[in-house]
């Protein structure tokens, strides 16, 4: 069996306990660790964790496969699935020792938030770094969190060679943190996406280096998966609200065939309107998981070929994740009108697919204003997405 094959096989072995947390990670507005150990467990953390470390490095369409089929069954898991598997991308910016002591085991779960930075103090050895950054998914059941700093001197931020204040990607052990019970939100309740705060915390310079365009990658990180740098964390984060948006078609079917409207006498599936809304449904929700799955095998044919990514290989990367993100709201958005009343009961799924899909539109990487960064670099304008520039 391929890698893909053994662990969709373990997507389904899983499924009965997750959906036996979902209700519990959705009110207590963090993943439940049954779900957590049970991911460990199954080796789906290690998905992008070096071959090197013991982790599978698979490519990222097939990455992109096991979190929409956990997102499928409950969006919270799928989403801290992606957050943990994007983040150990970020190995590749550390030295050696500093991959091989956060990285080194593929079953090590993680979490990431890069707004807004903290500072970093420079001392011996490292730096002293405080600061709270907002919307660390997945904090509860991490082992280590990364985030930015930018270094202060003299209390005052310290200008690199572009005249921005320079900023360093730190990573801290779990227990160096504080998690700030502050997650309460219209969807996505179950990710436990609180802030986290750290007080003069000492970073040795081995888990502090310099956030800037990938360069020389320790030995570990020298494969194909790595050399698309920051992309395939763009791309991972569209896929939750494809999960979300199939599992949407999938409850309306199941309603469809029971469900007679009040005040009339057709099942919902012998009416024209839900035929047609469920019709274009599939049809959106195909076309933008298409777009994206071909961008992601386009830049995979670059990075195996040793190529760079060029700024158009970016925005089309960027342009389907925005997109992929965003039809997908509107896939719920028909499925919520089909079901009609249907839809408003907390009993009921389709309420749950409604406040999740439009949470996961206002994620900064994959909101509408994307399209403005891919259209200013599309009319040869200086892009303002920091991330063209990795």
């Amino acid at each position: 069996m391929s890698s893909l094959d053994n662990l969709l096989e373990a997507v389904r072995t899983l499924e009965p306990v997750i959906r036996r947390h979902a209700a519990e990670a959705e009110r207590e507005r963090k993943l439940s660790a049954p779900v957590a150990a049970a991911m460990r467990a199954a080796g789906l953390y290690g998905m992008w964790c070096p071959k090197a470390f013991g982790g599978l490095e698979v490519d990222p369409t097939t990455a992109f496969r096991v979190i929409e089929e956990i997102s499928r069954i409950d969006s919270a898991a799928g989403w801290n699935l992606q957050a943990s598997t994007v983040a150990d991308l970020l190995g590749a910016w550390f030295p050696a020792a500093g991959a091989a002591e956060v990285f080194r085991d593929p079953r090590t779960i993680l979490a990431s938030a890069f707004f807004p930075p903290r500072s970093a103090v420079p001392v011996d050895g490292g730096y002293r770094v405080t600061g709270r950054t907002t919307f660390v998914s997945g904090a509860c059941e991490a082992d280590w969190i990364a985030g930015l700093a930018h270094v202060l001197d003299g209390g005052e931020p310290r200008l690199g060679p572009d005249g921005q204040p320079l900023t360093l990607l730190t990573m801290f052990p779990r227990t160096d943190v504080e998690i700030i019970d502050n997650w309460d939100t219209l969807g996505m309740c179950g990710t436990g996406s609180h802030d986290v705060s750290v007080t003069d915390v000492f970073v040795p310079e081995r888990r502090a280096v310099p956030w800037v365009p990938l360069q020389l990658p320790p030995a570990a990180y020298a494969g194909p998966l790595y050399r698309l740098t920051v992309w395939p964390i763009v791309g991972a984060l569209a896929v939750p609200s494809l999960g979300v948006a199939r599992a949407a078609i999938q409850a309306l079917i199941e309603l469809a065939t029971r469900k007679t409207p009040a005040y009339t006498t057709k099942t919902l599936k012998d009416r024209p309107a839900v035929q047609s809304q469920l019709a274009y449904a599939e049809a959106t929700l195909g076309a933008v998981r298409a777009y994206l799955y071909e961008a992601f095998a386009e830049a995979w044919t670059e990075a195996i070929a040793a190529r760079r990514l060029t700024p158009e290989h970016k925005a089309r990367i960027q342009l389907a994740a925005t997109t992929a993100t965003l039809a997908s709201a509107e896939v719920v958005d028909l499925v919520h009108t089909a079901v009609g009343a249907t839809g408003i009961r907390c009993e009921q799924p389709f309420q749950r697919h409604f406040r999740d899909a439009h949470v996961l539109t206002q994620h900064a990487y994959i909101s509408p204003s994307r399209y403005e960064s891919v259209g200013r670099l599309m009319l040869g304008l200086d892009p303002e997405w920091g991330f063209f520039s990795f």
